[in-house]
């Protein structure tokens, strides 16, 4: 599939704030609600630098896997709080290239506007590939929020200053909530429930539990 590159990789703090400043007005928070494919992306690190990141496209409807790809590498960029995508995209961008699909939607392990700059990694890859993109992070990165109810489907806003960021949104009863975000090309509603339309067992949606099991296990 094509993955558009319209920056360098940055070799800076200061590059790759800039970067995310520049193209943060080029996420769009409207788009498609029924998607037949979606990938999920994730990044599995063997020791401090390198790793392996994994792509995997599944059916919608049924889950079953329309096709994987996994690429290992070195992390291109230091660890630096809200710049964390920078050591995972050239990876993945040399993985979403591989594929011979182009899926729907992107479903991503991270944060979307769930973050300082409002441009986390899957609004990131959302605008480098144009397709729509959601974020779910297992944590809350930035941003505050309430409890959610305790039952499957339950949520409540993130907010961050003064602005709704995504949802903490409980996918099986009584478990931790996880933290949605959008991140190019559709609604937070539509994002809601694609992450609950992904989660039919598990806390994490589908998409990112394969590909999780991908990166660490290669292929």
């Amino acid at each position: 599939m094509r993955v558009e590159l319209p920056h360098p990789w940055p070799e800076s703090v200061a590059e790759a704030e800039a970067i995310q400043e520049r193209l943060r007005p080029r996420v769009e928070l409207t788009g498609p609600a029924r998607f037949a494919t979606v990938a999920g992306l994730d990044v599995h690190y063997h020791g401090d630098d390198e790793l392996s990141a994994a792509v995997v496209v599944l059916d919608a409807a049924t889950l079953a896997v329309v096709e994987q790809v996994v690429t290992h590498g070195v992390a291109a960029f230091p660890y630096v709080p809200g710049l964390f995508a920078f050591r995972e995209l050239p990876a993945l961008v040399e993985a979403l290239r591989r594929l011979t699909v182009t899926p729907d939607l992107l479903v991503c392990d991270g944060y979307g506007l769930a973050h300082p700059r409002g441009f986390g990694l899957a609004c990131h890859v959302g605008v480098l590939t144009g397709l729509p993109a959601l974020g779910v992070g297992k944590t809350p990165f930035v941003g505050a929020y309430e409890q959610p109810g305790r039952e499957r489907g339950a949520w409540t806003p993130l907010v961050l200053d003064g602005a709704v960021a995504g949802r903490a949104v409980r996918t099986r009863d009584g478990v931790k909530p996880v933290f949605v975000s959008q991140g190019h090309r559709l609604s937070l509603d539509t994002a809601t429930d694609q992450v609950l339309r992904l989660t039919p067992r598990h806390r994490l949606p589908e998409p990112i539990r394969r590909a999780d099991h991908l990166a660490r296990h290669g292929g």
